[in-house]
């Protein structure tokens, strides 16, 4: 379906108008699109930059909770912490992580804290988490120098690359969204791999120190050539009322046609669709923060060796990146919500067939089922990243996805903390059965999602008028 045009926006005195380099146009909804501007005209240059430089910062962070759970033996041994103690730290990091997603957005658009600013204290922060972890052994004070200030930095971090992209290709985000999205993920590989055979209490305080200067060093270089497009900014070369461009741009949009109005946080919530799609990836996301902190342990507690338990964290964490992007690409053909759906489907079938490869002790099936896994424990995460600007809007875009991502904050500590008791009540066979039947959950809310307005538009032959 497409949007019916009704006017072009024509208030502004006729000599600023003439002077002015865009022009606004307005659809049957009153949604404003500001056209004409090239992405060089604002930035300089490509736009495509501000895929690579998200992508590149969602890389150095990815470390902090993809090659976690790789650390946990070393520093239980190296600060005397138990199993349950290394758990929370990661659940109250999580927390902070998806918690900070919110107030950060609130403050990026009511202009207190710009793009830049955002990466800036981000990437300090996430300097001071690691040197938290390297050289505190009472566990609150690691709890509050990673989890809290550590998890709020890449937070910052996090939120601010994802919004970026979505503000920069309101066209055609998904696969865009998705690639960089992937980087939280695969981006941790190498880190998997060190901690796993070059990270000892010998040397634990050198390596965390400079993960620790890395992340500063490449977000804070990154975060330079960060800015925002204006307010309802659109590409100047299709035409946000007809769809009509490249037959690439307007096969993505008849799939997922742009939200109908510009919804604030209220109006969102009060669509219903912003709190199921909360509600779903409480669910989702707990399932993946599960997998994410058990895998290594499942694998060496089945009696597989130490190079399937790492690699089995290594493909999760590559798929889990690579799927992101792919399935980016796939919902801008199929559709998102599909798209979705599909995803979390993969996520429940692959915890069932954790447990049979468990079972039949096969290390092959063991890591085909952690490929699964890996890929629906993160793919879904672009989509509701794509999903909500779709549905909302651009313009409030860092508040409604922080509020959509917020319920990561819950997941952490049913994924992580709660899930080691769970682990420790019926063992793994009953945590993972469960995590699968929770995931199944998720794509049955997932079910009911639908674009708020597009259902009850007049759908007519779009006629554009001329702008004045």
């Amino acid at each position: 379906m497409t949007a019916d045009p009704i006017a072009t926006n024509s208030s502004s005195a006729g000599s600023d108008a003439a002077n002015r380099p865009y022009r606004e146009v307005t659809d049957t909804h009153g949604r404003v699109y500001r056209i004409g501007e090239t992405d060089r005209d604002i930035l300089g240059h490509s736009r495509k930059i501000m895929v690579y430089l998200p992508w590149i910062a969602m890389m150095a962070i990815s470390v902090f909770e993809y090659a976690y759970g790789s650390a946990e033996d070393t520093l239980s041994h190296a600060h005397g912490w138990t199993q349950s103690n290394t758990f929370w730290i990661l659940s109250v990091w999580v927390f902070f992580q998806a918690g900070i997603a919110f107030p950060a957005g609130w403050m990026r658009e009511k202009g207190i804290l710009t793009a830049r600013r955002a990466m800036f204290i981000g990437s300090a922060m996430c300097l001071v988490g690691f040197l938290a972890l390297s050289h505190l052994s009472n566990v609150l004070l690691a709890i509050l120098g990673f989890g809290v200030i550590g998890g709020i930095g890449a937070g910052l971090v996090y939120a601010t690359c994802i919004n970026m992209v979505g503000k920069w290709f309101p066209e055609r985000r998904g696969a865009r969204t998705g690639f960089v999205n992937g980087g939280f993920a695969y981006g941790s590989l190498p880190f998997i791999f060190i901690f796993n055979y070059a990270f000892d209490t010998a040397n634990y305080h050198r390596v965390l120190d400079l993960i620790g200067l890395y992340i500063l060093v490449v977000v804070f270089a990154s975060a330079f050539f960060f800015k925002d497009p204006p307010k309802n900014w659109w590409p100047s070369d299709i035409d946000p009322l007809t769809y009509s461009g490249t037959q690439k741009n307007a096969a993505g949009l008849s799939k997922n046609p742009p939200a109908v109005k510009q919804y604030s946080p209220k109006e969102a919530i009060r669509t219903g669709m912003l709190p199921l799609m909360w509600l779903s990836i409480v669910l989702t996301a707990g399932v993946s923060i599960f997998g994410i902190s058990f895998q290594v342990d499942f694998a060496k507690d089945v009696g597989f060796g130490p190079l399937v338990a790492a690699s089995s964290m290594g493909v999760m964490a590559v798929i889990n990146g690579i799927g992101r992007g792919v399935v980016g690409w796939m919902s801008d053909k199929w559709g998102r919500k599909s798209t979705l759906v599909m995803v979390i489907v993969v996520l429940g079938l692959a915890q069932f067939g954790v447990i049979w490869a468990g079972d039949v002790k096969s290390e092959a099936l063991f890591l085909f089922f952690a490929f699964l896994s890996g890929f629906g424990g993160g793919a879904f995460y672009p989509l509701f990243a794509a999903l909500t600007p779709d549905y909302f809007g651009e313009n409030f875009n860092a508040t409604n996805y922080g509020l959509v991502y917020s319920g990561k904050l819950i997941s952490g500590l049913f994924g992580g903390g709660l899930g080691s008791m769970v682990v420790a009540a019926w063992g793994y066979n009953g945590a993972y059965a469960l995590a699968g039947g929770v995931s199944m959950v998720a794509a049955a809310i997932a079910l009911l999602l639908r674009q708020p307005g597009r259902d009850r538009q007049v759908t007519a032959a779009p006629q554009a008028q001329p702008a004045s």
